[in-house]
């Protein structure tokens, strides 16, 4: 039985499913994407963050922008720093404040994966009004959802 009949009821539930499969689809292909660099879509957005935000990259503000807790940006750091694509710099020596920035290797595999063709690709599908709807409609689903956190 196709998931479109089991909820034909509850367009909500419909609508939830078929944002979770877009997800899965689009993280599968970004990954295959970025199987070359060794990376998972995961670093590729801690790499990007850390591109854009410069000098400003602490666990507080990756955790913040990244929207996950900040010892699930920590461990990611780590392999990061342990695969030299990232760095640790201690504001003052002995200092518990730490901000993190690329490494000349990180600056690289970055450079090569923020392409994001299979991105594009698929949100080819939509004309730049449908985006922008689709933007618009996820800002609300989001802002709603974050009442429950």
């Amino acid at each position: 039985m196709a998931i479109e009949e089991i909820t034909a009821r509850n367009r909500g539930l419909y609508a939830r499913l078929l944002i979770g499969r877009a997800r899965h689809l689009m993280l599968n292909a970004r990954q295959k994407e970025l199987s070359p660099y060794h990376l998972s879509s995961r670093q590729a957005y801690i790499l990007f963050l850390l591109y854009h935000l410069g000098q400003r990259a602490t666990l507080a503000t990756l955790a913040k922008d990244g929207d996950r807790e900040i010892n699930t940006i920590s461990l990611q750091m780590t392999t990061l720093e342990k695969d030299g694509l990232v760095k640790k710099i201690r504001e003052v020596p002995k200092s518990r404040l730490l901000r993190f920035e690329l490494t000349e290797k990180g600056l690289d595999i970055y450079s090569k994966s923020k392409n994001r063709k299979v991105d594009k690709a698929i949100m080819s599908a939509l004309s730049k009004e449908e985006r922008e709807q689709l933007i618009s409609l996820l800002k609300k689903i989001i802002s709603k959802a974050e009442k429950y956190q």
